[in-house]
């Protein structure tokens, strides 16, 4: 299988003590992305202000969420040999609470959401319940191969929000 291609940029409009490294940002997206995808991928991590004010521009909800992703352009066919473009925005204080409310990491937590953020660039959805437990099923095993355990082992509650 050929190999994964990621250019990943991190832009953190919040102060970053406490969240985690670049590194671990980078090595998570990596992790999600499937073999011989190629992507070009900004990961932004807000404040309440601008979580809020996207999720009530592109999705008519008045509340700052988990995580949004935004590809380049969903009316476009995927067009072979063209990387995956696209944004994942990530509300600092919104992860920080699910977080801690859920008896989670914020590493955990961090990387659920950026492999979840990272499915939907690839196509992945939860509209329907076959899709989501495909896809809870893929993040499972992504998560796992990172070292942390399934999210969705216990309740549902503090589910992502998207």
């Amino acid at each position: 299988m050929a190999k994964a291609s990621l250019e990943l940029t991190i832009q953190f409009q919040v102060p970053t003590d406490g969240l985690p490294s670049r590194e671990f940002f980078r090595k998570v997206a990596a992790e999600a992305l499937a073999a011989g995808e190629v992507a070009e991928v900004t990961l932004r991590i807000v404040d309440e202000e601008e979580g809020r004010t996207l999720n009530r521009d592109y999705r008519e909800k008045d509340y700052a969420t988990n995580v949004l992703t935004f590809t380049f352009d969903d009316d476009m066919p995927v067009i072979e040999g063209l990387p995956l473009i696209g944004d994942i925005v990530m509300c600092a204080p919104v992860v920080a609470k699910e977080a801690a409310e859920q008896g989670k990491t914020l590493e955990a937590h961090y990387a659920h959401l950026l492999v979840h953020g990272m499915l939907h660039l690839q196509g992945f959805d939860h509209l329907e319940d076959e899709e989501a437990e495909e896809m809870e099923t893929l993040e499972t095993q992504l998560l796992g191969a990172l070292g942390f355990a399934d999210p969705y082992a216990g309740e549902k509650d503090g589910a992502i929000d998207d």
